[in-house]
């Protein structure tokens, strides 16, 4: 199957779906190409009951609820999805590129805009004996390495290792319902953002959250699969039996650019350089925006992947048509197609 359109996206993740409003705003019509069966990226797919705080005018948003309404306000301008399949191939043409999807599925395009997150991701796996069989158990139960279903945590002896955003973020949340929150971590200092490292702080001064540290990962106890405690223990060998139904070790994903790592664009420190005065990577027409690229100063919020989508989407609109001049209105005077 083949078709034509003005810009290919490359990822359905929150910078993503506002790149394709923005695209609509500007009169581009988009394709999305995402490998997972379901848009939303890792906010859907990882954590879509995870509270998100730095989206203006939404104190607290679950990462699900942001994907709808992204979602919801892209819709108006028909985007045309190409879901569970990834961009394998990106050749240049003379009207700008072919893009070759792993159904065979052949799109003609005047620019590519690359929104694709860190690229395929899965967890870093503590190195634990007997870790796998825990696994699988479903939400609430064994090992868990992300938190899709907040309310199968309720009443449950939850056990947090880590000491980044997403392990303050969620002992903070769970620590509503759950019937104990230990957090485990190496050292006293997190790598959170202040305000949540204080909140956290405080709900450990109240007895809502035990703070255990400096201590680390040492071992699992259970039987048949059924998590009992999480063995935890000092640099020098101190151990300490944290009871526990669930465990959540949250140190990072491991991350792999695939098939975008093939097509010529110039990296640094394995994401896309860009010039971030018009989001355009080293191959003119090839665009990204999000956390898959770079540039001085770079911010990884989804805020500033949303500024990067609207950037990225102007210089598309004048790379599709060269020479001719943009007459941008303000949304609130040009309407969207289909609103209200």
């Amino acid at each position: 199957m083949k078709h034509e359109t003005d810009v290919v996206v490359v990822g359905a993740g929150p910078a993503g779906l506002f790149a394709v409003f923005q695209c609509g705003m500007v009169r581009l019509k988009c394709h999305v190409v995402d490998a997972l069966d379901a848009v939303g990226g890792q906010c859907a797919a990882l954590y879509p009951e995870k509270p998100i705080y730095d989206v203006p005018a939404q104190p607290s948003i679950l990462a699900a609820d942001l994907i709808e309404r992204l979602k919801e306000q892209a819709e108006p301008f028909s985007p045309t999805y190409h879901l569970g399949r990834q961009m394998l191939g990106l050749d240049k043409t003379e009207s700008g590129f072919t893009c070759t999807l792993s159904d065979g599925t052949r799109i003609d395009t005047k620019v590519v805009l690359i929104a694709a997150g860190s690229g395929a991701f899965g967890p870093n796996r503590p190195p634990l004996d007997g870790l796998e069989a825990y696994e699988g158990k479903g939400q609430g139960a064994g090992i868990n390495y992300f938190v899709t279903k907040r309310e199968a945590f309720r009443g449950k002896k939850v056990v947090i290792a880590g000491g980044g955003d997403s392990a303050v973020d969620w002992a903070i949340s769970l620590s509503e319902l759950a019937a104990s929150v230990q957090v485990v971590h190496r050292r006293p200092k997190f790598r959170a953002a202040p305000e949540s490292e204080a909140k956290l702080k405080a709900l450990s001064d109240a007895g809502k959250i035990e703070l255990v540290v400096p201590y680390q990962l040492h071992g699992l106890d259970g039987d048949n699969g059924n998590l009992n405690a999480v063995i935890v223990a000092t640099l020098d060998g101190q151990a300490r039996r944290l009871d526990a139904d669930v465990m959540l070790p949250f140190f990072g994903l491991a991350t792999e650019l695939g098939p975008i790592a093939q097509w010529g664009l110039a990296m640094d420190r394995n994401v896309i350089a860009v010039d971030p005065a018009n989001m355009q990577t080293s191959v003119p027409g090839i665009f990204a925006a999000g956390d898959i690229c770079t540039y001085p100063g770079k911010l990884k919020l989804i805020l500033s992947g949303f500024a990067e989508a609207a950037r990225a989407a102007h210089s598309a609109y004048e790379a599709a048509h060269p020479g001719e001049a943009l007459h941008f209105e303000h949304s609130t005077s040009m309407g969207v197609p289909g609103g209200k």
